[in-house]
């Protein structure tokens, strides 16, 4: 069966789904794989190195496309792209299934099987396969480095002999995998670092890191697959007027706070970072999900009248593309050959992460046998 990697289309997108180190699982699992011509090069792999693993380079997208038995992407393929592929195929990728309604509808006509990875379950099992995780971990290490990289404060404190530079204060909402990495690459950096989640769980994880948890004394909201419930507006609000104190002394601000598929809860609101000092740093990861921060604009940087500089996160883990590549590949290639029995790739039902993470199958919505009736 022939595996196929697609070069990413979208605007901004520099990973790759596959790169040249783990070709060879899947050729010794009796796979063939075939690049399309220049996937992988915003990612450091250029094709000779995919020739060199065992792969081979296709020009004639359409062509591959048609005759795939599995096509790999880090974003979903189009609808007109999913129309060429053959009746059965199979597609990996991340795949957004409540806001791309068309992917899916273009799926269901062709008789795609397709897979989400943002569906793929958070148990101890399907951790090596987790590709929302790995790529939250680029998130939050890029996140820090963007703030530290913005800010017109050392982060570290240091003793010189012109006097003593005091280190900055950062602040990190959201204490999942990118809050911790961003919590734990600031700590490298220097800083002071101190931390709030919802989740009161959180707080052992953060003062590993060697950090300070902030507990506002509110109810837990520890929802299923560890992430957060929502919360009422009246616990919102209660939330953000005992946030605004710790929000005004930082010097950096960082905020992590996604649910895939969702609406990012709106943390921040402008007359909270009214009262940063001038020069303070907001960094906002969610902002491509609706923003955790009152003004952030994904891809932006801007500066509010009081002086404090907003950067809205967009395609953050592409910014590490190397490494961001290298994780996503090893989360596929295992999700993949989970499914591959001699040479065979077929989803397994029976198994709750092929189920889970399936969408689509025999042209209809897959209904997973987790799910409620």
């Amino acid at each position: 069966m022939k595996v196929l990697v697609a070069k990413e289309k979208r605007a901004g997108e520099k990973r790759v789904a596959l790169v040249p180190d783990v070709v060879s699982k899947l050729t010794r699992a009796g796979l063939e794989v075939a690049i399309e011509s220049g996937a992988g090069i915003a990612s450091g792999a250029p094709d000779a190195a995919y020739v060199s693993a065992g792969a081979t380079i296709v020009s004639d997208v359409k062509s591959a496309l048609a005759s795939a038995d599995v096509i790999v992407s880090v974003q979903p393929l189009t609808p007109v792209e999913i129309a060429t592929i053959k009746s059965g195929a199979i597609t990996i990728s991340f795949l957004a299934p409540s806001t791309f309604g068309e992917n899916i509808a273009a799926a269901e006509k062709a008789s795609v099987t397709a897979l989400a990875l943002e569906l793929v379950p958070r148990i101890s099992r399907a951790q090596s396969m987790d590709a929302l995780t790995s790529q939250a971990l680029c998130a939050g290490y890029r996140a820090a480095l963007v703030a530290a990289e913005l800010s017109p404060r050392f982060f570290p404190l240091l003793m010189t002999a012109a006097g003593t530079v005091t280190p900055a204060n950062v602040l990190v909402l959201g204490a999942g995998v990118a809050g911790l990495q961003a919590i734990a690459t600031a700590r490298r950096l220097g800083a002071v670092v101190s931390a709030y989640d919802v989740r009161p769980s959180s707080a052992d994880e953060v003062k590993s890191m060697g950090a300070t948890f902030i507990d506002l004394q509110l109810e837990s909201l520890e929802g299923a697959g560890g992430y957060a419930r929502e919360m009422t507006e009246e616990r919102a609000a209660k939330q953000r007027e005992l946030l605004t104190p710790h929000i005004a002394k930082s010097h950096v601000l960082i905020t992590t706070a996604a649910v895939p598929g969702r609406i990012a809860p709106r943390l921040v609101t402008a007359e909270m970072y009214s009262q940063m000092a001038e020069g303070s740093v907001i960094v906002d990861l969610a902002a491509e999900s609706g923003g955790n921060v009152e003004g952030s604009v994904a891809g932006e940087i801007i500066t509010t009248k009081n002086g404090v500089i907003i950067w809205g996160g967009k395609d953050v883990p592409s910014q590490l593309p190397f490494h961001a590549s290298s994780l996503f590949a090893r989360n596929v290639v295992n999700l993949l050959l989970l499914m591959t029995t001699e040479g065979v790739v077929k989803p397994n039902f029976e198994d709750e992460i092929i189920d889970s993470a399936t969408v689509t199958y025999a042209g209809a919505r897959h209904t997973s046998k987790g799910a409620k009736a």
